[in-house]
């Protein structure tokens, strides 16, 4: 490997520690190196909304060990920001510190940095390349991208299912269909989203905390319910001191509205067809409140709806080695007419996770943007 792919594969490292922490902020790693492309002056990623961005760490980490950083060479995993938004411009921190060169991974998507940090970057006298790792950078951020180009959030559906297909018994029973493994896995998945979304079905049956336990995060996902007639109980389990707290809904209550806002819930109005909450509607207005990707835990009417609108981008399945029979199906929509209705995905990877595998499918060409 090239040193400048040593670097910024570096880079990428760092960014994914960044996972679970800087929800909204993308997920960045940056590596500072020496003028002579032999030493390590000085690395981070970016911290939680609000704090240092990771070249601001990566200048602070070379400060702390007395390094000077003038003519260096600062790999980051993407475009650093030019605007001021919770925090100052990247780009101007590294202009000001002397880099010698910035190699990106590629362009920021925001339409407020959009090529201008390098723009400000090479005004200033800094050498500006794009190197590799564009494609991971792109991935550990497909929600961040996703939001900023079609103003939605990466909607990844999570099913754990008998090896017929089926996510519980007939009796709603589904306590455990998957392995301990698998239900440790799920969280890790978790922690990389925004919010955590499940039905009011869901919700009255499990009384889910939609949280993550089984993996460690700074912070947690926001919690997020599709209940068109609020009839969330104000006792759920989903109502954590100081975590956001989302209702969707298709009609107005402004009792149980009242009830839900006391205990620190948002309540959305969004009426759709046929007394429904509009789940495109719902979509858009999560990524005005900048959740960048949607961890979909529902059960099959709602995975359905959402399948059946065109909706979901990603499923994350967990197949455990058991027939259960008849039973609830993973998603219910349809009858289809013709074969060539049917939903299609390609699969991304199959994995062993203790007894059970776990699959990643997402539909063809839907990260093309």
């Amino acid at each position: 490997m090239e040193a400048h792919d040593l670097f910024m594969h570096q880079a990428l490292a760092l960014a994914r520690q960044a996972v679970g922490l800087s929800e909204p902020n993308p997920r960045v790693g940056c590596v500072i190196v020496a003028p002579d492309g032999r030493e390590v002056l000085g690395q981070g990623h970016t911290q939680r909304a609000g704090e240092a961005h990771a070249e601001v760490m990566a200048l602070r980490d070379a400060a702390t060990n007395g390094h000077s950083v003038a003519g260096a060479t600062a790999y980051v995993t993407l475009e650093p920001c030019s605007h001021y938004g919770r925090t100052g411009p990247c780009c101007d921190a590294l202009a000001a510190a002397g880099l010698g060169k910035v190699v990106a991974a590629l362009a920021d998507p925001n339409p407020l940095v959009a090529g201008q940090g390098f723009a400000r970057l090479r005004a200033a006298g800094v050498e500006v390349a794009t190197g590799p790792g564009a494609g991971e950078s792109r991935e550990l951020n497909i929600g961040f991208f996703s939001r900023m180009v079609r103003r939605t959030p990466w909607v990844r559906m999570k099913i754990a299912a008998s090896l017929d297909g089926k996510t519980a018994l007939d009796n709603g029973a589904s306590q455990w269909i998957t392995s301990e493994a698998a239900r440790a896995d799920g969280h890790a998945w978790r922690a990389r989203a925004g919010a955590v979304l499940t039905g009011i079905g869901t919700l009255l049956e499990d009384n889910p905390r939609l949280d993550v336990r089984l993996a460690e995060v700074a912070r947690q996902p926001d919690a997020v319910v599709v209940d068109s007639r609020l009839e969330t109980p104000a006792d759920a389990k989903i109502f954590v001191a100081g975590r956001r707290v989302l209702v969707y809904a298709a009609t107005n209550e402004p009792q149980r509205q009242a009830a839900l806002e006391a205990r620190g819930a948002t309540v959305v109005c969004l009426p759709g067809p046929g007394g429904k909450v509009d789940l495109a509607a719902m979509l858009a207005d999560l990524a005005q409140r900048e959740v960048n990707e949607l961890h979909v835990e529902a059960g099959h009417k709602l995975n359905g709806s959402l399948i059946r609108e065109g909706l979901v981008d990603e499923l994350l399945v967990y197949l455990a080695p058991k027939l259960v029979g008849q039973g609830r199906q993973m998603a219910h929509f349809g009858p289809l007419a013709d074969l060539a209705q049917v939903v299609g995905f390609e699969f991304l990877c199959c994995d062993k996770v203790g007894p059970d595998l776990r699959l990643v499918a997402r539909i063809p060409g839907r990260d093309q943007f």
